[in-house]
């Protein structure tokens, strides 16, 4: 036994799993040393006889219910076999004359008993926890499932709801062209701009419409990529006048991004510009767990009532910049454990609070 436990330490220690037959072959080892000590010490009268629970026990709650009723079977025999061969201990035993054959015949008795009622329940206890275990993990797949097919109507909603932009300015320009008029110069690059935009927009979905999160994102530090989206909205955006300041702790973390992240935060800068068409503030503080992100417009600013409600249903309020946008960014960051709020500015307008912990956003550590 002593060479068998050296040997099973040292198997610890290698990189295959322990199979069921193994664990269930270490068990049998135990029940033949049991067995042998207890031949050589009385056999069925030796009170340490019912240890044979024991490991029926173990077995029962670590191993399919057919290891169970084969170790049920090992251990039964083993005690039989125990009544009838041993060598027994005449100086303890020898003063209870033939009646103690009966109580020897009891305390089997008492064992087949015990043995059978722990090896029934517990190897429906163990199949139930097993049962347990495998609909827990059906039920994160499904989860898992279920999270990326919301990840894709996400981004299929946001990039609908960022086609609007340019396609409304489309409109407008050809509505107020003939059919007979010439195009000028100024207003062909503009149509030309906007379809590059939509084609940009359609793109970028297309290229996460297959992975989402860590497939479809990029490592990058978080500054970068604070600076390049508000630039390239910037640019986008050219009539408006937007300021920024990014505040955290250096060097900025590495995050993964992906489409849905991006989305979120231009919906809501494209709300604020839509309310604020001359001015936009953006101002973004990190720390090595989180990062807040504050955009403020000098719109007319919101009414209480949609204040608290605004992005946690669909509410069409073009006229205060607040749509289906928020909506989509409120679902898209309360996904990942964020939040938005809304928040009246203190110069005037409307102050949008961008709340996002790093941890799932975070590269994962290496060792």
């Amino acid at each position: 036994m002593i060479v068998i436990s050296v040997a099973s330490y040292f198997r610890l220690f290698c990189p295959w799993p322990v199979t069921d037959i193994e664990l269930f072959s270490q068990l049998f080892l135990d029940v033949l040393a049991l067995t042998a000590v207890l031949y050589f010490s009385g056999g069925s009268t030796n009170p340490f006889a019912p240890f044979y629970l024991l490991p029926l026990t173990l077995t029962a709650v670590s191993l399919p219910g057919l290891y169970t009723w084969g170790m049920l079977l090992i251990t039964v025999t083993c005690y039989t076999l125990l009544l009838f061969y041993n060598v027994p201990m005449p100086a303890m035993h020898g003063g209870h004359g033939t009646d103690f054959r009966l109580h020897e015949m009891g305390m089997w008795f008492g064992f087949l008993l015990s043995a059978i009622l722990i090896a029934g329940f517990a190897a429906k206890m163990s199949a139930t926890v097993r049962n347990r275990d495998q609909k827990i993990a059906d039920l994160r797949a499904q989860q898992l499932h279920q999270e990326h097919i919301l990840a894709l109507g996400t981004l299929a909603a946001g990039a609908a709801h960022e086609l609007g932009t340019p396609l409304s300015t489309m409109a407008v320009l050809l509505n107020d062209m003939d059919a007979e008029q010439v195009i000028s110069s100024k207003k062909l690059q503009t149509l030309q701009d906007q379809v590059k935009r939509c084609k940009s927009i359609l793109g970028s979905l297309s290229a996460a419409a297959g992975e989402i999160r860590a497939e479809s994102g990029s490592a990058q530090p978080l500054d970068q990529f604070l600076t390049n989206l508000l630039q390239e909205w910037s640019n986008s955006r050219t009539k408006i006048q937007l300021q920024y300041e990014l505040n955290g702790t250096t060097p900025a973390p590495e995050v993964i991004i992906d489409q849905t992240i991006t989305q979120a935060v231009l919906n809501i800068l494209n709300n604020a510009a839509d309310a604020s068409p001359d001015n936009v503030r953006v101002e973004a503080n990190w720390t090595k767990d989180e990062l807040v992100i504050d955009v403020a417009d000098r719109g007319e600013g919101l009414s209480s009532e949609l204040l608290s409600q605004a992005g946690k249903s669909i509410r069409s309020t073009k006229q205060d910049g607040m749509g289906l946008g928020l909506f989509l960014s409120y679902t898209t960051l309360q996904r990942l454990g964020g939040d938005v709020q809304l928040l009246d500015h203190n110069e005037g307008g409307t102050l949008c609070r961008i709340t996002l912990p790093l941890r799932n956003l975070s590269l994962p550590a290496h060792e």
